[in-house]
């Protein structure tokens, strides 16, 4: 187990909470996350039930429950429940004797055939009298499902207010990811991190442990596992679109992400991507929110433009470079067509990757005294210049607090991943500040930064030493505050 330390310490607690009833969990996360094998070791640490779900008929889900309890009991006669209110009353029945663990792993499957399910757990959990009352299940409800697990617990749902715990199963962090992957090259790390993310399975059970050997060896890394056709890992991003139930019309959903992929992060840019209507795109934006594969945040400077992300990094690698080249690849003309498509991975890829982990490096490992306070958010925006008639994108708005202020401005930031920056990028940014102090915006507090992967000029490095700006480079980014 890697660096699940805090997933396993609530899980833990959960299990062994000692006092006596029911108790309910929802443990939901992308896929490949690793929520399986925590929830699989858990039972075993704890003696207890794991169960884990199929795409099957009501009445076989609940005969495979029957078959795997009395296995776990040791009954030589399997039980058959004849609905879900009995297959439930079985599973609580484990905790007859001492709090147990039951864990029902891929729970979006038994609803499906059964929508009344939540309603049977919720008057199993609320029953508080008789022999209910000598039963201590810890009932673990598992799915990858994200709109759906989220909906669990919604005021609208029979189980709202019945679990002590809802536990979310991210991707590992981007620092832990190099660590999993054993890269200590930073620049290796960003590459390969813009590709698979932080994504467990990615390493041990895609790409069968090959792992990048130097950046030298990254492009035949890249056409032997993640471009090769035969790979696992060459079809997962589609497979992970087709696993959620909610995306009815695929087509467009392929489309919708391409556009975000592409750099429309705008829903007046994805739906002039599309050729439709802004309102248009509104529902699939929506939906996608909700399975968890898109996420948004407003404009630091702009509240009513909020920006689209793609929350996979190897969806948005699928549909910004293989997409457009998938008869190429699919036809195993790999190092050719990846090298055409260089151009598509830096701008589309990397570079926007590279500035969502600065964001990251922010708010999870900046010291404080590096922008003059605690930075609680770090998001792109837009600045208007009106005597230019144009506007400024910045990467990387950090704002936070200082003593009894909240939101206060603290530094502008701008990004490169393969360019040297120098005193024209800190010009550029002291000129937005300019504009924002201009709009009646508090700049007082606020530093300029400069974030690349490149490196930074003599004159820049001075300009740091006279702490003039602050300049975040690969190390830094990956060790240092």
């Amino acid at each position: 187990m890697f660096d699940r330390d805090v997933e396993w310490s609530e899980l833990t607690a959960f299990a062994e909470n000692p006092e006596p009833g029911p108790s309910l969990g929802v443990v939901s996360g992308r896929r490949r996350q690793g929520k399986t094998f925590l929830l699989d070791s858990l039972a075993e640490a704890t003696g207890g039930f794991y169960f884990q779900a199929l795409e099957a008929s009501r009445s076989e889900s609940l005969a495979m429950l029957g078959r795997a309890v009395a296995e776990y009991t040791g009954s030589a006669v399997p039980h058959r429940p004849e609905n879900w209110s009995e297959g439930i009353d079985l599973l609580f029945d484990l905790g007859r004797e001492a709090p147990t663990t039951v864990v029902v792993d891929e729970f979006p499957y038994l609803v499906r055939t059964d929508p009344s399910l939540p309603s049977v757990i919720q008057a199993a959990i609320g029953a508080r009298t008789g022999r209910h009352l000598k039963r201590s299940p810890r009932l673990l409800l598992c799915g990858s499902a994200l709109s759906f697990m989220g909906g669990l617990l919604s005021g609208t749902s029979p189980l709202y207010g019945r679990a002590s715990l809802n536990l979310v199963v991210h991707s590992l962090p981007y620092r832990q990811a190099a660590a999993f992957w054993g890269i200590d090259d930073p620049r290796l790390a960003v590459l390969t991190h813009a590709v698979v993310g932080g994504t467990p399975a990615y390493r041990r059970d895609f790409v069968a442990g090959d792992v990048p050997d130097g950046l030298a060896d990254f492009d035949d890394w890249m056409c032997r596992t993640i471009l090769n056709p035969v790979s696992a890992i060459y079809s997962e991003a589609p497979y992970l679109l087709a696993a959620e139930s909610e995306l009815r019309d695929r087509s467009l959903y392929h489309s919708t992400l391409a556009a975000v992929a592409l750099g429309n992060e705008t829903s007046g840019g994805i739906a002039g991507y599309l050729g439709r209507a802004r309102t248009d795109v509104a529902l699939p934006l929506t939906i996608l929110r909700n399975c968890g594969l898109v996420t948004v945040e407003d404009d630091a400077f702009r509240r009513n433009r909020p920006r689209y992300r793609i929350s996979e990094p190897l969806i948005t690698f699928h549909h910004a470079v293989v997409r457009p080249e998938q008869a190429a690849f699919d036809r195993h003309r790999t190092e050719a067509t990846w090298q055409r498509s260089q151009n598509t991975f830096l701008s589309k890829v990397v570079g926007p990757h590279f500035e969502y982990l600065c964001r990251e490096w922010v708010l999870e490992h900046a010291d404080p005294e590096t922008f003059g306070g605690m930075p609680v958010r770090a998001a792109p925006g837009t600045v208007a210049d009106p005597s230019a008639r144009t506007s400024h994108e910045v990467d990387v708005v950090v704002h936070g607090a200082i003593g009894q202020d909240s939101g206060i401005l603290l530094s502008v930031g701008e990004v490169k991943w393969n360019r040297v920056m120098d005193l024209h990028d800190l010009a550029r940014l002291r000129n937005i500040l300019g504009l924002l102090t201009a709009r009646g915006i508090d700049t007082t507090h606020a530093v300029p930064a400069c974030y690349s992967g490149a490196g930074f000029s003599p004159d820049l490095r001075a300009a740091e030493g006279r702490g003039e700006v602050v300049l975040v480079g690969l190390e830094r980014l990956y060790r240092g505050e």
